[in-house]
């Protein structure tokens, strides 16, 4: 009888092998996240604003999921190589990352041959933080309030011009969007960062602009920047006082520079739930929260649905916009 026991455990295990299982493999499986640590990837350069955000969150993160979150940076066309990455890696949750508008958005209009599709190659997480643009004229401007800047626009002979961080970007589109709305005009003049974009206005070089927080909050709170509206679907923690474009008579114009986690398709979804557990609950901690509000960063976690159904929404929003500012790239 022992002999015979012992020769069916060995053929049970032998079944199990040959159909490519091992014991440790199927414990490993089920005991996600079993081994460290796991990696995430950002699309952009150490010090930069998802890089930063990323580091917040990941290090409280990986309390709850009780393993090492190390950040790999991957910068490289706009996002786009850190963002392939992301969708190339191995789908078991060990690797995901971080993105943004562009490449999970926008630069799907914007170029015709990206090497990956968010909609089929990537999984959404959460969104993280929304940057909603707030849009901003020069202390010594005679524009007082959105009022004023719209009739500027829409004069015959108007000569405005703004500046954004790029073509295509969340600064430069924000703007056309509103334009196309009031039937303005403005001159727009694309600038390499944000830094360059605010420089540009305080030298009376250009005249109005829609940009991130981070880069406009200290020029308003020294009095060189005047808010005129937030950009955004409701009033910012951080400037209550001024009204959203919305409320001003012009619903649907908002623009945000936003930041979400992502993992490759094909991730199990008892580890998604894992993930955007662990994720989501970062992003509601106080202490998470205090440390973005102080990078004007708010925090907007979401099921991977909402987030989803969010991009989609986002890519309605930008995609007329992009094809008829004919902003598409080979």
């Amino acid at each position: 009888m022992k002999l015979h026991t012992r020769r069916l455990v060995l053929g049970g295990m032998a079944a199990l092998f040959s159909a490519g299982l091992t014991a440790p493999a199927i414990a490993q499986e089920a005991a996600w996240p079993a081994r460290q640590p796991l990696t995430l990837i950002v699309p952009f350069g150490a010090g930069s604003s998802p890089d930063t955000m990323a580091r917040v969150v990941a290090e409280e993160a990986g309390k709850t999921l009780k393993q090492t979150i190390i950040i790999q940076n991957r910068p490289g066309a706009s996002g786009n190589l850190g963002t392939d990455q992301i969708a190339k890696a191995k789908p078991d949750g060990y690797t995901f990352g971080v993105s943004i508008t562009g490449p999970l958005v926008n630069n799907t209009v914007i170029y015709k041959h990206l090497p990956y599709n968010p909609a089929t190659d990537i999984t959404p997480l959460t969104l993280a933080v929304h940057q909603y643009n707030v849009l901003v004229v020069p202390a010594n401007s005679p524009v007082k309030n959105l009022a004023d800047l719209i009739a500027q626009m829409k004069k015959p002979d108007a000569k405005l011009n703004f500046p954004s961080t790029g073509a295509g970007t969340v600064s430069h589109l924000a703007v056309e969007l509103l334009l196309d709305r009031v039937g303005g005009k403005a001159l727009h003049v694309p600038y390499k960062s944000s830094p360059d974009a605010v420089t540009s206005l305080l030298s009376g070089d250009t005249n109005f602009a829609a940009l991130p927080p981070v880069a406009v909050m200290p020029m308003i709170k020294d009095g060189r920047l005047r808010a005129v509206a937030a950009v955004a679907a409701k009033r910012l923690s951080f400037l209550p006082e001024v009204p959203t474009v919305a409320e001003q008579g012009y619903p649907g114009v908002e623009g945000s520079g936003w930041i979400g986690f992502v993992a490759p398709a094909g991730v199990p979804a008892d580890v998604k739930t894992k993930l955007n557990a662990a994720l989501t609950k970062a992003l509601a901690s106080p202490e998470v929260g205090q440390r973005l509000k102080t990078m004007y960063m708010e925090p907007a976690p979401m099921t991977p649905d909402e987030f989803g159904q969010y991009m989609r929404e986002e890519l309605q929003r930008w995609s007329p916009l992009i094809k008829r500012l004919n902003l598409t790239e080979g």
